[in-house]
C-alpha cells in the first residue's frame, strides 16, 4: 500500500538510523490466505515491510494471488483503523514488495520489486538475463523498481545452487567492500547480503561492517536469522533492513509468529 507522501524507494532508503524489519512469505510455502494472515500479525508486530517471492519455480498466478491477499489484507485493516480514534492507519501502509526467484515471479498488485542483480554469480541469466526478460513486465504493470545489488555469502543455501554464486567467505572483508562499491557506481540503491534460506549461520558482521562504510547504500541483511540476537548483531553491525522468512515458515502459530517478530523488533528499537 502506497503512502501519498513518499514514493517506495524513499520509504525504504529513508532509514534515518533505525534498523527496520522485513517479513519474507514466499508464496510456494502456505495459501494466499495464510499469507495474508501472517502478513497482518506481522505488521501489527513490528515489521515494517512484506517481500513475496523466494521459491524459484512458484508461478506467477500464485504469487499474484499472494499479493492480492496480502494487499486486501492490508486494507482491511487500515480501514478498520481509520474507524477508531485510537487507530493508526499509517501502521498499515506498508510496501508489499516482490521478491522474485525470477521473471516468471512476478504480479502488479505488488507496489514494488527488488530488481536484482546477483553480482557474484557466474551465470549470465542471474546477471542480466532474468532482468532483461521481467523489464517490460514491470514496467507495464507500473511496480516500482528497488535497484538492488545482490550478493550471496556462506553457506549461500539453495539460492547459492540455483544462483551459481561464487559465495562470499566469511573473512572476505575487502572483496565485499568492493561489491559494494561496484553497486554503488552502478547506481544501485539497496545492497543485499544474503546467507541463504534457512542458512545454519548469519552474514558474517564484520562482512556487513565494511558494506555499510559505502556511502549511498541501504544494506539489507537477510539468512540465518532466527533470533533477537541474531538480528541486534547485524543491526549493529550496520543493517539497515533484517529480513526473516524461515522464522515465519516455522512459527507454530499466529501468535508464535507475533512473538518471535515483537521480540526481535523491540531488539533492534533498543
Amino acid at each position: 500500500m502506497r503512502r501519498d507522501e513518499e514514493s517506495i524507494l524513499s520509504y525504504v532508503t529513508n532509514t534515518k538510523g533505525a534498523t527496520r524489519h522485513v517479513t519474507l512469505i514466499d508464496p510456494d510455502k502456505q495459501s494466499p490466505q495464510v499469507a495474508a494472515d501472517r502478513a497482518c500479525v506481522a505488521i501489527e508486530s513490528g515489521s515494517a515491510m512484506i517481500f513475496v517471492g523466494g521459491s524459484t519455480d512458484t508461478p506467477d498466478e500464485i504469487v499474484h494471488a499472494t499479493c492480492v491477499a496480502i494487499q486486501e489484507g492490508l486494507e482491511l485493516r487500515a480501514f478498520a483503523a481509520s474507524q477508531s480514534p485510537d487507530g493508526d492507519e499509517e501502521k498499515w501502509k506498508v510496501p508489499v514488495v516482490l521478491f522474485p526467484g525470477g521473471s516468471h515471479a512476478l504480479s502488479p498488485a505488488a507496489d514494488a520489486i527488488t530488481f536484482m542483480m546477483l553480482m557474484n554469480s557466474t551465470d549470465r541469466r542471474f546477471l542480466v538475463g532474468e532482468q532483461v526478460r521481467g523489464a517490460p513486465y514491470i514496467d507495464k504493470f507500473g511496480v516500482d523498481a528497488l535497484p538492488t545489488g545482490y550478493v550471496v555469502c556462506h553457506p549461500g543455501g539453495k539460492v547459492g545452487e540455483v544462483g551459481s554464486a561464487d559465495l562470499i567467505m566469511p573473512d572476505d572483508i575487502d572483496l565485499v567492500k568492493a561489491y559494494s562499491l561496484t553497486a554503488a557506481m552502478y547506481g544501485f540503491k539497496l545492497f543485499y547480503l544474503e546467507a541463504g534460506s534457512g542458512a545454519d549461520k548469519q552474514v558474517n558482521p564484520q562482512l556487513i561492517e565494511s558494506a555499510s562504510t559505502t556511502e549511498g547504500l541501504t544494506i539489507v541483511v537477510g539468512g540465518g536469522i532466527r533470533t533477537s540476537e541474531q538480528a541486534k548483531t547485524a543491526a549493529d553491525a550496520g543493517a539497515d533492513w533484517i529480513v526473516t522468512g524461515t522464522l515465519t515458515e516455522d512459527a507454530t502459530d499466529l501468535t508464535d509468529l507475533a512473538q518471535k517478530i515483537s521480540s526481535i523488533c523491540t531488539a533492534l528499537n533498543n
